[in-house]
This record gives structure tokens, C-alpha cells and sequence, in this order.
């Protein structure tokens, strides 16, 4: 008996041609930048280095811009994961309207996003009055910073999460409910399993847009020093007074702490992964 093996070609090119494209391409627009960061940041050599990076203005820069970016992430979390929800299981008139509203940010030039916000949220705004009646000021203000951040950051969630939930069977929550589970129990044990992931992933986008964010922010924050400076902006005035290894290494400290909340946030995504495959 001959047996006859049909080659299966692929569409895309071999492994090595497109292994080095890939590769060509992340060195290009990763590798090279990144390097050249830490190159020009060593110039400064390690007390001068230390001695940028460690200035109460630099300090507070990087406060402000990580706090405010991790609260408008993580309550972009939660509200983004209930946009997506109604989007996806209720139906109720405009609703297309609305599913285009959530992709707002994306389409809106950042720095209309910050003079438009600025506008609603001023003291004389439509939005900016009612709450200036009620003790709350918003533009130059770090408030004004995380409702910029919250702005830009809510679609990353609403799309990474709205997918799932349109792919998600809905089988086991009749089969959780006709067991006897209430409506807690059939959401925490078989609809947030199957969504934690797509949350985790929709919060670090919105957190790594927010960092470094500068349109939106720039115009609604006032720019303080020690008050309402975020560390994009300091980098920016970093540059335009010409000392790129300071900028260079603000930048450094930045993208390390990034980098390390990025690894932790993946650790706890590795982790949620592995206990969901031992029970």
C-alpha cells in the first residue's frame, strides 16, 4: 500500500523569512530606540544619573502620573467591563450609537480630547459648575488629570472584554442556575473565570496608554511643578531645554517601573492560568 503525503504549503512565507522580518522589525522599532535611551542615560554616569532622577520635582512627577494612571486603569476595569456587558447582553434602543461612543477616544486627536474636557470640566462648564457647586474642582486640578486618563483609557477595556463576552457560551450559566446557584455565585464561578483574563489584559492597555499620555492631559492639568506636573510633560521640558540625558533618564526610570507592573500584572495572569488548570 503507497501511501501519498500532500505537502501543506502556507499562505505566509517560511519560518526564516518571516522570523526575520519579525525580528528586523522589533530591533528597528524596539530594540534600537530603547537602547539608545539607556545609552544616553549612562552618559550622565551613576551620580549624575542619581542626581537627575532624584529630585523632589522628578519624585512627584512620577507619583502623580503612576497613581493617577493605575486608578483610572483599575476603575476602568470595572466600568469598561460593565459597558461591555450591556453592550453585549441587553438590547435597548441607540445601542449602536453608544457602541460607537466607546470608540470615541480612539478616533478624537488628543489634544482636542484635553481642550474639550477642560472646557466641560471649567469652573464655568456645563459639567465643571454643578460640581464646583458641590465643593469639587476638576481642571488644574490632579482630578482633572484622572478624568482625562479615565477618558482614554475606557475603550481598551470595553474591547478587549466585549469579544469574550460575545464568544462566551452561555450554557453554563443555565446549567450554574438550574443547579440552584444564585446569580453571584454563577458570576464569580462561571462567567469571571472565563472574562478575568480579557480583564487583565483591557487594564494594562489602559495603563500603559495613561502613562504616557501628554495631549489630554497637558491642557486639563495645569502643569504645576510638585502639584500637577505629570512626568510625560517633564520629559517634554526636559527637551526643549536641551538636556536629552536628563530626559533620557527620567525616561529610563519610567520605563523600568513600567516594565516591572507589567511583570506583575503577567505573573498574575500566569498564576490565575495555572490555578484555573489545577481545578
Amino acid at each position: 500500500m503507497v501511501v501519498f503525503f500532500k505537502n501543506e504549503r502556507s499562505v505566509l512565507p517560511g519560518f526564516g523569512l518571516t522570523m526575520g522580518l519579525t525580528l528586523l522589525s522589533l530591533t528597528l522599532v524596539v530594540l534600537i530606540p530603547l537602547s539608545a535611551l539607556f545609552v544616553k542615560s549612562a552618559s550622565l554616569g551613576g551620580p549624575g544619573f542619581w542626581a537627575v532622577v532624584s529630585t523632589a520635582r522628578v519624585w512627584a512627577s512620577l507619583k502623580l502620573t503612576f497613581g493617577l494612571s493605575l486608578g483610572a486603569a483599575l476603575f476602568n476595569a470595572l466600568f469598561g467591563t460593565l459597558v461591555a456587558w450591556v453592550l453585549v447582553r441587553y438590547s435597548f434602543p441607540g445601542k449602536k450609537i453608544v457602541d460607537g461612543l466607546v470608540d470615541l477616544p480612539f478616533a478624537l486627536p488628543t489634544a482636542v480630547a484635553g481642550i474639550t474636557l477642560t472646557t466641560l470640566y471649567s469652573r464655568n462648564g456645563w459639567l465643571g459648575a454643578p460640581l464646583k457647586s458641590l465643593g469639587l474642582d476638576v481642571v488644574y486640578q490632579p482630578l482633572g488629570i484622572w478624568v482625562a486618563l479615565t477618558f482614554i483609557g475606557l475603550p481598551f477595556v470595553v474591547r478587549t472584554v466585549q469579544p469574550v463576552l460575545e464568544a462566551m457560551d452561555q450554557d453554563m450559566e443555565e446549567a450554574a442556575t438550574t443547579l440552584g446557584a444564585s446569580r453571584w455565585q454563577t458570576l464569580r464561578y462561571a462567567v469571571f473565570p472565563v472574562m478575568f483574563p480579557s480583564i487583565v489584559t483591557g487594564f494594562t492597555l489602559a495603563f500603559a496608554r495613561a502613562l504616557g499620555e501628554y495631549g489630554s492631559v497637558v491642557f486639563i492639568s495645569g502643569n504645576m511643578p510638585l502639584k500637577t506636573e505629570i512626568t510625560p510633560l517633564l520629559i517634554m521640558t526636559k527637551l526643549e531645554q536641551f538636556d536629552y540625558a536628563g530626559a533620557a533618564a527620567i525616561a529610563v526610570i519610567m520605563l523600568s517601573m513600567a516594565f516591572l507592573l507589567i511583570f506583575v500584572i503577567n505573573a498574575l495572569q500566569w498564576w490565575h492560568r495555572q490555578r484555573q488548570g489545577v481545578i
